[in-house]
């Protein structure tokens, strides 16, 4: 039975000797959201990711993923896919033969897995370079296949940190359309990137991290009015991550 929240997080803490990446980050975020995670480089956002996918240990906390603790790796992983910026992909594999590979690891039956594959190679329009090597792909072409493996096995939860880096306007555009049908299935999408448009088109919720903190989380529009009349969501995002307002020296 999947959890009431995909994603919660209590007082989510990573620190690294004096430095303090995440600070007791809270999240309860519902099955069937895109919650866009915004904030500066360095503010923590992709060592909160690692940790929710259970590639770091926390330093204090807790959190789960669809109902099951981060600290059970066994029960986390099957439910959660996960693209980093930088796609983990073998280059002198093809592309099918890197999706199948995948697809192994995660249990899905063959008969399942080719269908799916297909699929999926024809949606980011890679079913015709699906038998040439990964070394020959540009970055799209690997950011698209990378996107692929993150979703082959239907997870439940999908981490995107950067999905359209890389990608023209169109394969982009297959992305964000792509995170709007996951989400209509119930898939809840946690999105991190520095596109603002793209969080303003497709999340439902958005929260914006600062030197490790949560500094803001609402809607859209409700950002968008922290900013005054006719605000967008980057004067927004300006505005909640100002030094002087958020007590950094």
């Amino acid at each position: 039975m999947p959890s009431p929240n995909a994603i919660r997080a209590e007082a989510l803490t990573k620190r690294y000797g004096s430095t303090m990446a995440v600070d007791g980050l809270d999240l309860s975020i519902p099955s069937g959201t895109v919650y866009g995670f915004l904030g500066p480089n360095g503010a923590g956002k992709t060592t909160t990711i690692r940790m929710l996918v259970s590639l770091l240990r926390p330093t204090s906390g807790t959190a789960a993923i669809d109902g099951q603790p981060i600290t059970d790796r066994d029960r986390v992983t099957p439910r959660l896919g996960y693209l980093p910026e930088s796609p983990p992909l073998y280059e002198e594999l093809t592309g099918r033969e890197q999706l199948e590979y995948v697809a192994g690891l995660r249990d899905i039956p063959d008969d399942h897995a080719t269908g799916r594959i297909d699929e999926l190679l024809e949606l980011f329009s890679l079913a015709s370079d699906a038998n040439d090597r990964i070394s020959t792909y540009s970055k799209g072409m690997k950011q698209k296949a990378g996107i692929i493996q993150a979703i082959v096995h239907d997870p439940p939860v999908v981490f995107l940190d950067e999905p359209t880096s890389g990608l023209d306007p169109r394969a982009a555009r297959t992305v964000r359309d792509t995170i709007a049908d996951l989400a209509a299935g119930e898939t809840t999408v946690f999105l991190s990137t520095h596109i603002l448009p793209v969080v303003d088109e497709i999340a439902d919720t958005v929260g914006v991290l600062y030197d490790g903190d949560l500094v803001a989380e609402g809607p859209p529009e409700n950002l968008k009015q922290r900013a005054g009349s006719g605000g967008s969501l980057e004067d927004a995002f300006l505005a909640v991550t100002d030094a002087d307002l958020v007590g950094e020296p």
